[in-house]
């Protein structure tokens, strides 16, 4: 009974994103068809995923094969690093200390190197041009975009929100307001398919099948964000926009550009991902030695994490989380949105009894996104550098893009709360 109760907050929560967008827009006439359009998809999507046993066996089958790239990958590090990199320690391990010998940096990072090259080389062979063809013609028809923000929201689910409005270069320049913060929105609440690895490697043993619901989450997050985008930026088109975009295929001139290019990419995301982390770490920490200083309240000193804790819970609680784990799991989503979705992955994990299995699972579709701070200088820099004439645009629609795209993954974590927890085998 009381997760019923829970599943109806959840359904509610879903309209209570949907209504939090529209106040933070101009508060025109709500589109209607467009709001039940993309919730139906996310729940129809969703609910055609899990419900099917071929779909269902697809999913389970990812966690094995990021697994197999996850060996592969080691045996590189291993090489080019040694024992820091998950080869043989020369020396003996002390089981009695209180420390691990798995070094982030050179034991799960490098998967983003590999996966990046992986990509290219699907791209050249155009394994990933008709997926994403095949989605922008969908999300054109069903959700009623133009042909260019249909190819960019598609293009997010698999690439970066850096990668993919490079297949839109050209209609960029002229690209409406409504469809250019369309696709930042579709960017933030998205992950790429490089990173997509560092979250499973980080929630295995947490969450049943985590490489299948972190595809699914950035796959219904789509629908998501482009409604919340048109209600914070009705379209504003003076004509209809709606013609079929050409794909470029040519990205890449032969399979070993690709591969190429793909690794000098993925070294540059490995390098910005160890500084990313290395500084806010260390920003956080300043941040808690001068909070802590102030002196505990409530039992307890102040924190980053308690702060955005208290932000983020009713938010989370409208998403279908249950208020005594609200606190926990608003830490999580603050760490998310402050820092990155691998602190607040990592967070997640170490979350333990404190949040229930249904609670991991919302949390693991809330916090699959790019909505946080960092990103939105690289989502600035990366538009900016293939549309500078957009460059006034592109910098005062970022941060209520963030917003929006934030709002997206939240919703996103509200329709899994909303359907049976059997159908995840909760």
């Amino acid at each position: 009974m009381e997760d019923m109760g829970l599943q109806l907050r959840s359904l509610l929560g879903v309209f209570a994103f949907v209504a939090i967008a529209w106040a933070l827009g101009p508060r025109k006439m709500p589109p209607w068809v467009l709001i039940l359009g993309a919730v139906i998809v996310q729940f129809a999507i969703a609910f055609a995923l899990y419900s099917f046993a071929p779909t269902r066996a697809f999913l389970a089958s990812l966690t094995g094969v990021v697994e197999v790239l996850q060996a592969a990958t080691t045996m590189g590090t291993s090489f080019v690093f040694g024992y820091i990199g998950g080869g043989e320690a020369p020396f003996l391990i002390n089981p009695d200390a209180n420390a691990s010998t798995f070094i982030f940096a050179f034991q799960a990072l490098p998967m983003v190197i590999v996966l990046s090259a992986i990509s290219a080389l699907l791209w050249r062979w155009r394994v990933l041009e008709f997926a994403v063809r095949g989605f922008a013609l969908l999300f054109r028809r069903i959700l009623n975009l133009s042909g260019a923000a249909s190819l960019g929201a598609a293009a997010n689910i698999f690439l970066g929100m850096t990668e993919s409005p490079v297949l839109i270069r050209p209609r960029l320049p002229t690209m409406s307001r409504s469809d250019l913060f369309l696709i930042m929105t579709v960017g933030f609440s998205t992950v790429a398919g490089s990173v997509m690895a560092i979250y499973v490697s980080q929630l295995t043993g947490i969450v049943a099948d985590a490489a299948g619901h972190i595809l699914t989450a950035s796959l219904i997050s789509v629908p998501a964000a482009v409604l919340l985008a048109r209600l914070m930026h009705p379209q504003d088109e003076t004509e209809e926009q709606a013609s079929k975009e050409k794909i470029p295929v040519n990205l890449y001139h032969s399979s070993m550009d690709a591969l190429t290019t793909g690794v000098s990419d993925g070294v540059r995301l490995f390098v910005n991902i160890i500084a990313m982390l290395l500084v806010f770490t260390a920003i956080v920490a300043l941040i808690n030695f001068s909070l802590a200083a102030a002196g505990d309240i409530n039992g307890a000193p102040m924190s980053v994490e308690r702060v955005l804790g208290w932000f983020f819970a009713p938010l989370v609680w409208l998403a279908g989380i249950p208020w005594a784990e609200a606190q926990t799991a608003g830490s999580i989503m603050g760490l998310k949105t402050a820092l990155n979705e691998i602190f607040a992955y990592d967070a997640l994990a170490g979350a333990g009894d404190e949040l229930s299995a249904r609670s991991r699972l919302i949390m693991t579709y809330a916090v699959c996104g790019f909505a946080n701070f960092s990103s939105v200088g690289i989502l600035i820099g990366g538009l900016i550098a293939v549309a500078p004439s957009r460059r006034a645009d592109i910098l005062s629609l970022a941060p209520r893009a963030l917003i929006s795209g934030t709002l997206a993954t939240l919703m996103t974590g509200a329709v899994i709360g909303a359907l049976p927890g059997g159908l995840f085998g909760l």
